[in-house]
């Protein structure tokens, strides 16, 4: 049993929350609701305005606009030392000259926390994270795995409403990045606090979330579950974005409200879409997994593999259709194609996507 009691489980609500940089505005009144214990990632390709969402959460940066409350309580103005959270940073931020148990000691001593508690609190920590035999080590003398659970122990030894993590893998090899996403959804699992990570590697949102915010420029584009947000996008950058190979994407025509005609075949759809018209334009959406190599029929793909990438259990293949559009397909059966060769792709008609010339969902 963990030494460290379960704190209480913080809602964040952000309201209408805007930054701005002077002229130009970077975050454009968001509202979003961070239920007490959830895992919630913000996602988003680089200058999305992630991190600067945390560090107004965090209150690192000032709110131009709107309210955030924490707990119920208005923390819109309020110090971050105040707010009742705890940061973990991509950069480890530890004290070279200090040992790992005064490291993670040291902001308890400056709260003057009594010797008995300081003492309890670090010694918990560190038996959560697996780090007690490292306690009289020096961060120089650890590995780049072990300073980041250090840098973990210490905001966990303040028990805090919420954690708010900013890219903390991203220093990390590959390897030891799986190992620590392991370790916070265990962490997580365990303390049971809101916790907020910023990344933008879609398969740590993927693998971490409860709950995955996508961003872009400054804006939520949609807010749902990993399997939500990869199933049921609401429009192209979510679909392109979320998803590693990312979704294909088809110029397409609707022949009528129940079939599409791309990359001249005839695609029925799993259901009449009733905003379709006969000749309208559309974009057409399928995921690599859901395209199959197999006979020639008036609903399969023609395309040529242009290049095949084994990777002991799937294969990828890349390939162009006659109007020079790509498709990649994930392969994971079946017999070996090569570059040059012709293939014609199904797709089920569940699995396929349906957007509007400007990328928003048809449903």
């Amino acid at each position: 049993m963990s030494l460290i009691e379960p704190t209480a489980k913080a809602d964040i609500e952000l309201r209408s929350v805007r930054k701005s940089f002077g002229t130009v505005d970077v975050i454009h009144g968001l509202d979003l609701t961070i239920n007490g214990g959830e895992f919630v990632v913000f996602v988003g390709p680089s200058g999305c305005g992630k991190s600067t969402l945390l560090r107004m959460i965090a209150g690192l940066e000032e709110v131009t606009d709107g309210d955030i409350l924490i707990g119920g309580r208005d923390v819109t103005d309020a110090d971050p030392a105040k707010r009742g959270i705890a940061m973990v940073f991509q950069s480890y931020a530890l004290y070279p000259h200090m040992s790992v148990r005064e490291n993670l000691a040291f902001g308890l001593k400056i709260a003057h926390t009594p010797t008995t508690e300081l003492d309890r609190r670090v010694t918990a920590a560190a038996d959560i994270l697996k780090i007690t035999h490292l306690l009289e080590r020096r961060p120089g003398q650890l590995s780049g795995g072990q300073r980041q659970r250090v840098a973990i122990g210490r905001a966990i030894v303040r028990k805090p409403l919420a954690f708010l993590f900013d890219e903390p893998l991203s220093n990390l090899d590959a390897e030891l990045r799986v190992s620590m996403r392991i370790e916070l959804a265990r962490l997580h699992r365990e303390l049971g606090n809101t916790m907020v990570y910023v990344t933008h590697d879609q398969i740590e949102a993927m693998t971490l979330a409860d709950k995955i915010v996508v961003l872009r420029d400054g804006r939520i584009e949609q807010v749902g579950s990993p399997r939500m947000v990869y199933e049921d996008p609401n429009n192209v950058f979510v679909a392109g974005f979320i998803g590693s190979p990312r979704m294909n994407f088809l110029k397409a025509s609707f022949v009528d409200a129940s079939t599409v005609s791309a990359a001249g075949a005839a695609l029925p759809l799993p259901a009449p879409l009733e905003a379709a018209q006969a000749g309208s334009a559309a974009q057409l959406g399928i995921r690599p997994e859901h395209l199959e190599p197999g006979p020639q029929r008036p609903d399969s793909i023609e395309a040529r593999v242009d290049f095949s990438e084994y990777l002991g259990n799937t294969r990828f293949l890349y390939c162009v259709t006659p109007g020079e559009e790509t498709l990649v397909v994930e392969q994971r059966s079946g017999p070996d194609l090569e570059a040059g060769e012709t293939v014609w792709l199904s797709c089920a008609p569940a699995n396929l996507r349906l957007f509007t010339k400007s990328g928003e969902r048809l449903r």
